[in-house]
């Protein structure tokens, strides 16, 4: 049977009257601390976790040297609260350079309906403290700026992409129309030290779908949901750098409303691309993986069961490793299932059942470093749990 480690953040944490600054940092939260479920995760280099989530307005950060069975004390990211977006789409980021430093993205939630900004914040401490946030959309609108993603080289480069509703606000201003939302980005080469100016990298895209983005080799590559034609939903592929962009499935979703249903994409040691989707389409139903090599993209493999509503696939991939989970509902509750390959999604594991959750749940993270593969999952009743999955499990 699986080991399975279970950890309430909370419990780790005291009451406090207030937050602490931004450079003097109290391990713990406010007092009635109201949980979103949506958390961030990630690996570093070492193999140490780390995970952001939120609790009433406050970003928290803390990491695990023992796969989670042990977490530091949380760390609070910014001194000023903030409404800060944690579902299921849209969720704080989490990454960590090859130096050490700790890299956060995140959506700020603006009160006027359908705005917010895309917030950064570093730490140049091992976590210990972290930089005041700062807002990376840099047009001055109060619009929609969300759904972001980020990604580093490990080496200084950094790269956040959104959602962005400056175009469409133009466009309305003008007389004229824009369908769909942008997609914009900014750029660090100093580990987050200082951004380029934004940067299109594309028009009419999904409003409210998760974006993904992964570091390859030829420089940072974006994949969204993208509109083609008349409301067709199918996504797409671009380098940041290069601008060069791709449509890399061939569904035909035509659905006069945003999914919220994004991708998920990671990159492995040799350079294959890995992707995760969930269509409607014409063309094809369900939740679906395939790879890109070289150009090539695999046939589209499919993934768990549409009778349990298989869904919000999330991929991560290491050296020859790959893991895919994904969540379903099996009449009782929510179930926690996963695959996994050791070269480079050629073949892959049977699915193996990770957990369950009688009440509401988050979806769930795959992380690998090429040795070890684990699932986080946060629900309601549970918490954070860390799930390995089984070396042994059949072919």
């Amino acid at each position: 049977m699986n080991r399975m480690v279970s950890v309430t953040i909370l419990a780790a944490l005291v009451l406090m009257a207030g937050p602490a600054t931004a450079t003097e940092h109290r391990h713990v939260p406010p007092v009635e601390s109201r949980s979103t479920l949506a958390i961030g995760a990630t690996l570093d280099e070492s193999g140490r976790l780390w995970l952001a989530r939120v609790e009433d307005r406050w970003l928290w950060v803390s990491s695990s040297a023992d796969g989670g069975r042990h977490f530091s004390a949380p760390v609070v990211v910014s001194s000023v609260p903030e409404e800060i977006a944690a579902n299921a789409e849209n969720r704080p980021k989490i990454a960590v350079a090859r130096d050490g430093t700790v890299l956060l993205s995140w959506s700020e939630v603006l009160p006027k309906k359908f705005t917010g900004n895309v917030r950064f914040s570093r730490s140049t401490d091992g976590g210990r403290s972290f930089s005041a946030p700062r807002t990376l959309n840099d047009d001055g609108r109060v619009t929609s700026h969300s759904f972001d993603a980020l990604a580093i080289d490990g080496a200084g480069r950094v790269a956040v992409v959104w959602l962005d509703g400056r175009d469409r606000d133009a466009a309305r201003e003008a007389g004229g129309t824009f369908v769909g939302s942008s997609l914009y980005f900014a750029q660090s080469a100093d580990n987050g030290a200082r951004f380029d100016a934004n940067r299109r990298l594309a028009g009419h895209t999904c409003e409210c779908c998760r974006t993904a983005l992964v570091w390859t080799a030829e420089g940072p590559v974006a994949l969204w949901r993208n509109l083609y034609g008349t409301n067709t939903r199918d996504f797409a592929l671009a380098n940041l750098d290069t601008g060069k962009q791709r449509r890399v499935t061939d569904d035909e979703w035509q659905i006069d409303a945003c999914p919220h249903h994004g991708g998920g994409l990671a990159v492995d040691g040799r350079g294959i691309v890995h992707m995760v989707w969930f269509t409607q389409g014409r063309a094809r139903q369900g939740l679906f993986y395939r790879r890109i090599e070289d150009g090539r993209a695999s046939p589209p493999m499919s993934l768990g069961s549409a009778e349990a509503q298989a869904g919000h696939a999330a991929v991560a991939a290491a050296g020859g490793m790959v893991l895919i989970a994904w969540r379903e509902f099996d009449g009782r509750g929510y179930v926690v299932q996963a695959i996994r390959s050791t070269d480079g999604g050629a073949t892959w594991s049977s699915p193996q059942r990770l957990a369950e959750s009688g009440g509401a749940a988050d979806y769930p993270l795959p992380l690998t470093d090429g040795k070890r593969s684990m699932v986080v999952w946060n629900s309601a009743a549970e918490g954070v749990r860390i799930l390995p999955l089984d070396p042994d499990a059949p072919k």
